[in-house]
């Protein structure tokens, strides 16, 4: 005997139609697999007239997302209109009145999701986001359950498509940054204001959400480090494939010394790694756990139809569970984790500083470094052009990011550097 589950959608843009589609598309499918019946009761927009390529029976669409938080035979509200307000104020409401929560909206979760999660835990209610992360890849099932047995070492992701897009293109053809944002916008990649995107905001927004899933810790937006890619140039991604890397947006969670990296920034990553591999708009995450080892979930992390499948999933998963499994973050104690500043973070660097070619610069770059306790593992110096600028690569050995922020300090004050230093933070093996 199927079990039904009446839904409404607030929200009739590119996420909420392919919702739409797939439950009246699938519905049978999705019946027959799981017993679940999902009827879509509502969809709520302020334009109902326009054409999404979906046939919607009579009498669903409305205007009024009241319609739905008022109805009582609605079990689950559909929140996908994006940004906080009004889409706060609708699931606080819609919580109230009983019903379920299924968003995509990492931003708001990201920053006022304790106060969302305290609302269905009062009311006994779920809240499902597994679209909120990275579309159609299932990545907060796996976190909460797949690698439930696991202690989460580390996780990589490249869970931002615009950026990746961005850099793929800059990678293929040599372009420059501003060029390919543009093609990107035009191609309906990046945003009329693309700043979440370029800036690492949006990363961050997911990379919170899978932190404090994996590690118990309370929702720390504003304690990850951000870094956009609009400072990368095709000639550091040019140097850095000389060096047999790539340069990728990256989230970056680890657990060092009980202390959490959370930080969102440009990479260098070899580009031999599995995770480096993945270009244009598609997504990544790289999860490591103490006891399954590596794993990578891989495909598209935006769009209609994957981001409708994982909305989709998560009202099967509510549907199938009941009430009252929502709350991951509520109450996080962080099990004793404190977040690391990023000055006090260690990794690898490359370097692309702007010198006068004369004897003995190399040498006294050299010797800052030294004073910095930073080594130097490889060093590129192509162009000669006698007491003129040109760029020297230094590649460096592991060291501390305090370091690094002294040492370009005092670089940059030397009468033969002609620009500022440029440096990007290297993952994975040591230079070899």
């Amino acid at each position: 005997m199927s079990k039904a589950v009446n839904v409404g959608i607030i929200g009739f843009g590119t996420v909420g139609s392919g919702t739409a589609r797939i439950i009246l598309q699938n519905g049978a499918l999705i019946e027959r697999r799981t017993g679940i019946k999902i009827k879509l009761k509502w969809i709520a927009d302020l334009d109902i007239e326009r054409d999404r390529g979906v046939q919607i029976p009579q009498g669903v669409l409305t205007t009024d997302a009241y319609d739905i938080i008022n109805d009582p035979a609605v079990d689950v509200v559909v929140e996908l209109i994006g940004g906080i307000q009004p889409a706060k104020k609708f699931m606080l409401e819609a919580l109230k009145k009983g019903k379920h929560i299924v968003t995509a909206n990492k931003a708001l979760l990201a920053t006022h999701g304790t106060e969302i999660f305290a609302g269905a835990e009062a009311q006994h209610k779920s809240v499902g986001f597994e679209a909120a992360v990275a579309g159609g890849i299932p990545i907060i099932k796996v976190m909460r359950e797949g690698l439930a047995a696991n202690n989460i070492l580390s996780i990589y992701g490249i869970i931002n498509g615009t950026s990746n897009y961005i850099l793929t293109r800059m990678t293929k053809e040599g372009a420059p940054f501003d060029m390919v944002l543009k093609d990107a916008q035009r191609l309906g990649y990046a945003e009329a204001d693309p700043t979440f995107d370029i800036e690492g905001i949006d990363t961050a927004h997911k990379l919170t959400l899978l932190a404090s899933l994996s590690y118990g810790i309370p929702l720390s937006f504003d304690k990850v480090y951000k870094e956009g890619i609009t400072a990368i140039t095709p000639e550091d991604i040019a140097y850095a494939s000389e060096l047999g890397y790539k340069i990728k947006l990256l989230a970056i969670a680890k657990v060092v010394n009980s202390e959490i990296e959370l930080r969102v920034h440009p990479t260098m990553l070899p580009e031999d790694y599995l995770i480096s591999k993945v270009d244009d708009v598609l997504n990544a995450v790289y999860v490591v756990g103490d006891a399954v080892g590596e794993t990578m979930y891989y495909g598209r992390g935006a769009g209609d139809m994957p981001t409708g499948s994982a909305v989709v999933s998560d009202i099967i998963d509510i549907a199938d569970r009941g009430e009252g499994r929502c709350c991951p973050f509520l109450n996080a104690d962080g099990s004793g984790y404190k977040i690391k500043d990023i000055s006090d973070i260690e990794t690898m660097y490359y370097f692309r500083f702007t010198v006068m070619d004369r004897p003995g610069v190399l040498s006294k770059i050299s010797g800052v470094l030294g004073e910095h306790n930073i080594s130097i593992s490889a060093v590129i110096q192509k162009e000669r052009r006698a007491d003129e600028a040109v760029p020297l690569v230094v590649l460096t050995h592991r060291a501390k990011e305090r370091d690094i922020i002294n040492a370009v300090k005092e670089i940059d004050t030397l009468p033969a550097v002609a620009a500022k230093t440029r440096f990007i933070r290297v993952e994975g093996k040591e230079y070899n």
